[in-house]
């Protein structure tokens, strides 16, 4: 009886202890496991959102664009230029670099949870309706994926979207360079829908014309040209498919002259300075005045090819072609001239410098004819009559005086002086019409003055004219 007694309050005991134990072990594993648990209210919202966006894909068609059939669909953009350039006058294109952005509405994507504005994965962009956005002057565009598609992608409660994408877009740059390189270009970047006409869907600036485009501070990479600005717009295009809208902007380029100045219009104008340095040389200076003709032509002609080298092959002359093409023409003028100066140099010493030798060498052969004749008969006289004698080289003649004893010695080289001196007269004249061939030119005399000069002038007309065109230059790019 004592042991039936014992059993039950054995059995209580070890109840009791068991549970005991079991109070125990979720605090102790609470202690080693260092866990804390996650708030209910965070487990509340990513429940709550994932059943949203699970109910709101459920039975969504991507392939059919928001109000369909009811109105129109409003995509909101805007731009953020990271960076400018360069832009290549070869292939007439730029590069840049933007935040594109698009907002439009989608009924269908309506929520109501804790969140206003939910930020999301850019892999949702995959399965819900984007705009068909493409740019209609884009030659090549990248969208960026490093590290991860830089893409961005925002839903608001109302079922307002926000996407964003980071793009590199190489964009056609129509140029006219007709005033190169003193010309200002207006870049545009056109998009809008590929497939949608102005019906089914319409762009809109998000800001308005004046702050829906935006370029960084630093965004220029421009080392020929100054970004001035921009100016955008809208316009409508018509097809065979129907009529789009194309949003537009149109970024102003100055070209930077500094780089053609001190590469291709300086060294011309000192070339056309050197070629004008021949026409002080001595025109029988003739390989150093040849040097300087064909040495200068050579150059300009070296300089017109370098400087077509940075253009595209267009068909009509620009305003470095123009200033180049005359630079030659004052070149190869300074050539022509010293040919000419040549040609009349030469035909100059055969008319006046044998002309009036032969004028002056006709009498005086007669002359010379004559003394050797007298020089004759003095010495057929001196042999007869033995009138003369000779001491040390020198002839003195006797003369016989009245009375005949008495003779008298004169000297004889005195009297041979005047006709030494009138021979040496008529050397003198032919001397000097020989001497007519290095007078200076007229012809070279004239150039000092009317190369210089016209050349002057030129340079201060073409300067003049391109300066004062810019403004005009630049109306005509706003008004595109």
């Amino acid at each position: 009886m004592a042991a039936a007694l014992w059993k039950p309050k054995s059995v209580d005991s070890g109840l009791w202890t068991l549970l005991l134990l079991l109070s125990i072990l979720p605090v102790a594993r609470a202690v080693v496991g260092h866990r804390e648990p996650l708030p209910d209210d965070s487990k509340d919202n990513i429940t709550i959102f994932t059943r949203i966006l699970d109910r709101l894909l459920d039975g969504y068609d991507n392939r059919l664009r928001p109000g369909l059939g009811e109105s129109v669909t409003e995509v909101r953009t805007n731009i953020y230029v990271t960076s400018f350039g360069p832009v290549s006058d070869t292939d007439m294109e730029y590069t840049i670099d933007v935040f594109f952005r698009q907002s439009w509405r989608d009924e269908r994507l309506k929520f109501d949870g804790p969140m206003q504005v939910l930020p999301l994965n850019n892999l949702l962009a995959s399965k819900i309706w984007t705009p068909d956005t493409f740019f209609h002057n884009g030659k090549k565009s990248v969208a960026h994926n490093m590290t991860t598609p830089n893409k961005l992608l925002r839903l608001v409660d109302n079922g307002t979207l926000l996407y964003t994408m980071r793009l590199t877009i190489h964009a056609e740059c129509p140029m006219h360079l007709e005033d190169f390189p003193m010309d200002a270009h207006a870049c545009p970047l056109k998009f809008g829908s590929y497939a949608y006409t102005n019906n089914e869907v319409i762009y809109l600036w998000t800001q308005g014309d004046e702050r829906s485009v935006a370029v960084a501070e630093d965004g220029s990479r421009l080392n020929q040209y100054d970004l001035l600005g921009h100016v955008i717009g809208k316009e409508t295009i018509s097809s065979s498919t129907g009529e789009y809208v194309v949003m537009t902007t149109y970024f102003h380029l100055k070209r930077k002259i500094g780089y053609f100045v001190i590469q291709t219009y300086l060294p011309c104008i000192m070339t056309v300075i050197l070629s004008q340095v021949s026409f002080w040389l001595n025109r029988e200076s003739v390989p150093a005045r040849t040097v300087f003709g064909v040495t200068t032509v050579l150059t300009m002609t070296t300089l017109s090819i370098s400087a077509r080298n940075s253009l595209p092959k267009v068909a009509y002359a620009t305003a470095m072609d123009w200033f180049m093409a005359v630079c030659y023409a004052f070149v190869f003028s300074a050539l022509i001239e010293f040919a000419t100066v040549n040609y009349f140099t030469k035909r100059s010493w055969a008319w006046d410098g044998k002309k009036e030798g032969m004028e002056i060498r006709e009498p005086f052969q007669a002359n010379m004819a004559r003394i050797k004749d007298m020089r004759r008969e003095s010495s057929t006289l001196s042999k007869k009559a033995n009138n003369t004698f000779n001491i040390v080289g020198t002839t003195y003649a006797i003369n016989v005086a009245k009375d005949q004893g008495l003779t008298t010695i004169s000297k004889s080289a005195p009297a041979a002086t005047p006709k030494h001196h009138y021979l040496h007269k008529m050397d003198d004249p032919y001397t000097e019409a020989k001497k007519s061939y290095n007078r200076v030119s007229k012809v070279d005399k004239i150039s000092r003055i009317i190369f210089p000069v016209l050349f002057f002038i030129f340079n201060l007309g073409y300067w003049a004219t391109y300066v004062n065109r810019k403004p005009a230059i630049m109306k005509a790019n706003n008004l595109n």
